[in-house]
């Protein structure tokens, strides 16, 4: 890739201040498949004057020259999706069936989604002699992860764009060709310069450089819920705003009037998706007791007939898994489950008996799991299940809500039956019987999931100050 060894900045490709490289491995064979440069808290310096810089007259532009602006952005997004999908697939593993259409596909759909949610949203309206303003925020850094990566860049991106801020992003070191990409995407649709940059490197470095800085309005974070809380405390000095969609241990509750073997099998094809590495992935699955031993039975079975395998196959339906800690920190959450006396149904520590090679985890289910277990508590981002019994509704509520996460909820059965359910349940995204993915549904977490929302309407919001001008209607 030509400007791996570059930063996007002021609309220029740029060398770094310091010259630093950092392997990329392809998790599937754990060969490097290129290297990208490293940048240095002068380099986000740099980015950040140049968004300053920018922001006088990008924040002044009109919302029908935004909008002209994203609508660009989507057709070149959508040419070059199969290429964002096939690095995605190299750099995390994910299988390049689903990396194509889900993983690059959901890049366009959120900025398609933000052209909807902007056509129809009130940037001045009048509230009796008042004149209300959603004006932009400033200049955002944005810090997004791996594991679905132009999916979390272009919720903040699209937003942030359509309401007049400029940016700084620095993704993931992890994952960070598809970010080049995108910001080749940028300079062709006519980003103007300074409102886009992209500085690579990691978060102790250029993160924290960019989390603490006096002239950054906004961060906005996505990523686990320790490294949430070190971008907030960088933060804090400054008072800025902080946008944070965090970990989850999203609770799957199948009542007793759903088809348990369909709710099971969808359970364990959500939860395993993306080889588990999804924050909202529902990998705590709570079963009427006296059904366990039939729910067991068939996540067993379902585990079982998922093909792990490279991402390259067809066939795949899990990939592995995106690094070598990753796949370290998934094995021993593993091995607790077991030491701690959860019912090994399927899967369990190792890779697949016919790879020899990759970050590949075996698909996991535990049953009889207490709620109170390391493997019910802990994100283990990993194909791991655990099954969790309950009483009553009441029993099942409790249980979903005991958690220090609220990102999602998930629940099977009768509709009216899920949507008194839904209302008592700690999560900021409820989704009853299997929808579809809806891009204009809020999405953030309660607790230690996070705060704010992203998506449509809602990610609009979070890149806008409200200003009140009193007396404007008055002579």
């Amino acid at each position: 890739m030509k400007n791996a060894h570059r930063f996007y900045i002021d609309g220029e490709w740029i060398e770094p201040e310091i010259s630093r490289k950092l392997e990329v491995i392809d998790p599937s064979t754990e060969q490097a498949i290129g290297t990208i440069a490293i940048g240095s808290a002068a380099d986000a310096e740099k980015a950040i004057k140049a968004a300053r810089n920018a922001f006088a007259d990008f924040s002044k532009t009109t919302k029908e020259d935004r909008l002209a602006l994203l609508k660009r952005i989507v057709t070149i997004l959508k040419r070059r999706k199969d290429e964002i999908g096939d690095i995605i697939s190299r750099e995390m593993g994910a299988p390049l069936i689903m990396a194509r259409a889900e993983q690059a596909g959901l890049g366009a759909a959120h900025f398609e989604e933000t052209v909807r949610a902007l056509e129809t949203f009130d940037l001045e309206y009048m509230q009796g002699s008042t004149r209300i303003l959603h004006e932009p925020v400033g200049v955002v850094a944005m810090i997004t992860p791996w594991n679905w990566p132009i999916n979390q860049i272009a919720c903040k991106v699209a937003p942030a764009l359509a309401t007049g801020c400029t940016m700084v992003l620095k993704p993931s070191e992890i994952a960070p060709f598809n970010a080049i990409i995108l910001a080749e995407i940028m300079h062709e649709a006519g980003v103007p310069k300074g409102v886009f940059n992209l500085v690579q490197g990691d978060g102790p470095t250029v993160g924290a450089a960019l989390a603490s800085h006096p002239d950054v309005d906004m961060v906005s974070f996505t990523g686990s819920t320790r490294a949430g809380i070190a971008v907030a405390q960088a933060a804090a000095p400054t008072v800025k705003r902080v946008h944070q969609e965090l970990g989850g241990k999203s609770p799957n509750i199948i009542l007793r009037s759903a088809d348990l073997a369909a709710a099971v099998r969808a359970g364990v094809r959500r939860c395993f998706a993306n080889s588990g590495q999804s924050c909202n992935a529902p990998t705590r699955m709570l079963v009427p007791a006296e059904r366990m031993e039939e729910a067991s039975a068939v996540a067993a079975r379902e585990a079982a007939a998922l093909i792990v395998g490279p991402p390259s196959d067809p066939r795949t339906a899990i990939g592995p898994v995106a690094s070598a800690a990753q796949f370290e920190k998934i094995q021993a959450l593993i091995e607790k489950g077991i030491a701690e006396g959860a019912e090994l149904a399927a899967g369990g520590p190792g890779r697949p008996s016919h790879l020899n090679s990759g970050y590949y985890v075996r698909p996991t289910v535990f049953s009889r799991v207490a709620n109170s277990m390391t493997i019910a508590r802990e994100e283990i981002f990993g194909p791991v299940l655990s099954i969790i019994g309950y009483e009553t509704e009441d029993d099942a509520v409790a249980i979903a809500n005991d958690t220090p996460y609220g990102l999602a909820s998930f629940i099977h059965g009768t509709a009216s039956e899920a949507r008194t359910l839904a209302r008592r349940l700690r999560a900021g995204t409820v989704r009853i019987n299997g929808p579809a993915w809806d891009g204009a549904a809020p999405f953030g977490g309660y607790k230690q999931s996070g705060n704010g929302r992203e998506y449509g309407k809602f990610g609009l919001h979070e890149f806008t100050e409200i200003k009140g001008i009193v007396g404007y209607a008055i002579d």
